[in-house]
């Protein structure tokens, strides 16, 4: 055990290209040789020197070739059965386990290893158990040697005691050319609780009271078709639907097909119940235990369902269901006249039942969406989109109606608001916009997303939208739960409606004609005025230069707070103020030019 080095020395050399033998120099591992190192070439040459002198030298007989243990013994191996048994301390069901083994031999460098076979899901950690080198047999380092193996005997590796039983053809014939005498060869132990819970082969047992063979050769390949109906009408959604019965003739099993149509709606599910004996009369159990969910055995059913148990114009119930059979076919009346004696195989008529229309009632409308697109959920499972008027909106595309609308409201700073209402024409939903107003205290921007809006008081399933006749100057409109009146219009809206008068009624244009009509005429006196000044442009000049003069001299003065101030006071837009409202903005202002002044401006 204390050695640790296992060198061998070199045997094989070159020597001019050829190669030659040689005698090893040192032991395994460098150890010093004990025996002589003369080869037997020199030995014959000492002991054939003195005959040399009288007879001359002697014919040498050639050496025997030396060959190598790993070499001669390549790739042969011993292999012996083996087992060995483990104990179980953890376990109720086992107190031991039984553990097949390989232990191999390798006669090239004496080294043993132990490989256990891979059994799968066996939860064991097997494979290599022992690996491949020299294995000690006793305290002293002494290695196991092929001598100490055989067949009925136990050996012990590391502390496990392992039983040899057999071995192998080879190692047979290698110890017995040896001199090995070998023990007679044992049976393989096996794990007791491997055994226990290999599944038993099944025992068919064949009752003597009814051959069923003869059954089967008789009528193989034969079977009685029913023609029936099951009325499903008293459940929800229920009605009659048709079927197939098949009763094998070979087994007395009977089987239900469904019969499809084409777009039936049914999903193409061929078989309703699968092919098996069906009970008829079951043993009353008096056991709280539901046996719906068991299979059914002999012991359990008094009486099976056989050809008997169908005739045409008779109702069959099979596993809870109730089929009514209205005709068979040829064959089936054949098979039932020749056995039975029945003659009266009269088809019966199904009538089917009519139908009652159930008139569709339209759920009230929930709020979410619009009324169109809601709609579209009660006529279709998939809805589709409401038609649109395509021709109204390339007609109208881009057309828009703008009107100035201010809100009534209790609050005093809600009614100076004023509203950019706009009425898109192309799909008539209405957006409200709130312009900004700087140090007003309110964040402008938009205050209704397009949509539609409908008129207070109409019916919410059908609800009446607003339209441009609706509106007016100085109508009042209300938006969900808003009131706007109307104040102002584009010209863009008399232009549009005057264009198609038609469309609309003549209230909504006379309003808008009222409304325009003053600010038309103060235009067109703007311009007559403004004619007149044309001729006297170097007065005006003149006028212009002398109020610059005026108020260059007052650095003080902002020109800016006074654009401001007259804007806000011509309410209307229009750029036209009166006399005396311009007088009064001056006189507040402080404005510095002379009255002379001012009145000629």
């Amino acid at each position: 055990p204390q050695k640790t080095s296992f060198h061998r020395s070199q045997t094989l050399g070159y020597r001019n290209g050829f190669a030659f033998f040689r005698l090893p120099t040192v032991g395994v591992g460098g150890e010093r040789l004990y025996v002589n190192q003369l080869s037997q070439a020199e030995l014959d040459d000492l002991s054939n020197v003195r005959p040399t002198l009288t007879y001359g030298p002697v014919k040498r007989t050639p050496p025997s070739i030396f060959v190598p243990a790993h070499v001669a013994f390549d790739k042969k191996i011993l292999k012996f059965d083996a087992y060995f048994q483990e104990d179980v301390p953890l376990s109720a069901e086992e107190h031991y386990r039984v553990r097949q083994v390989c232990i191999y031999y390798y006669l090239e460098d004496d080294s043993m290893s132990v490989i256990e076979p891979v059994v799968h899901n066996s939860g064991l950690p097997q494979g290599k158990l022992v690996r491949r080198h020299r294995v000690p047999k006793n305290n002293h380092g002494d290695p196991y040697h092929w001598k100490d193996l055989n067949r009925g005997m136990n050996i012990t590796i590391y502390g496990r005691t392992y039983r040899i039983v057999d071995c192998d053809r080879f190692t047979q014939v290698f110890l017995e050319s040896q001199g090995i005498e070998l023990n007679p060869p044992e049976e393989m132990a096996f794990d007791p609780y491997t055994k226990l819970r290999q599944m038993p082969p099944r025992k068919y047992v064949t009752p003597s009271d009814f051959d069923q063979l003869k059954q089967f050769l008789t009528y193989d390949k034969q079977v009685l078709r029913f023609y029936a109906m099951w009325d499903d009408t008293n459940s929800m959604f229920g009605e009659n639907r048709p079927f197939i019965i098949h009763y094998y003739l070979a087994d007395d099993t009977v089987e239900v097909r469904e019969v499809h149509k084409q777009n039936d709606g049914r999903d193409p599910f061929p078989i309703l119940i699968g092919r098996r004996r069906l009970p008829k009369t079951l043993v009353d159990k008096k056991k709280p235990f539901p046996s719906c969910v068991l299979e059914i055995s002999d012991h359990e059913v008094l009486e099976w369902f056989t050809a008997k148990d169908f005739a045409v114009g008779k109702s069959t119930t099979l596993l809870g269901r109730t089929f009514f059979i209205y005709d068979c076919d040829e064959f089936t009346r054949n098979f039932y006249r020749d056995k039975f004696g029945i003659t009266d195989f009269q088809p019966v008529e199904i009538k089917k039942k009519t139908l009652e229309e159930v008139p569709q009632v339209i759920p009230p409308y929930n709020g979410f969406g619009f009324v169109e697109d809601s709609l579209q959920n009660c006529f279709s499972l998939f809805p589709k989109p409401p038609r649109k008027n395509i021709i109204k909106m390339l007609e109208n595309h881009l057309k828009v109606l703008r009107y100035q609308v201010a809100l009534e409201s209790p609050n005093p700073e809600d009614r100076k608001r004023r509203f950019i209402l706009s009425y898109f024409l192309a799909d008539d939903m209405i957006s409200i916009y709130e312009p900004q107003v700087r140090n007003s205290g309110i964040i402008g921007g938009k205050y209704l997303a397009k949509t539609r809006v409908a008129k207070p008081g109409s019916a919410v399933d059908n609800p009446s939208y607003y339209g441009p006749s609706d509106l007016t100057i100085g109508s009042t409109i209300e938006v969900f739960g808003h009131r706007f009146v109307i104040t102002d219009a584009d010209e863009h809206v008399l232009n549009y409606m005057e264009s198609n008068a038609e469309s609309f009624p003549a209230a909504t244009l006379q309003s808008l004609r009222d409304h325009f009509r003053p600010r038309q005429a103060a235009k067109e006196a703007a311009n007559s005025d403004s004619h007149m000044l044309g001729t006297g442009k170097p007065e005006l000049d003149e006028l212009i230069g002398q109020v610059r003069e005026e108020l260059k001299l007052h650095k003080s003065f902002n020109g800016n707070i006074m654009r401001e101030a007259f804007c806000q006071c011509d309410e209307d837009g229009c750029g036209i103020l009166d006399k005396a409202k311009f007088l009064a903005l001056c006189d507040s202002l402080g404005v510095p030019t002379t009255i002379s002044l001012v009145n000629k401006v």
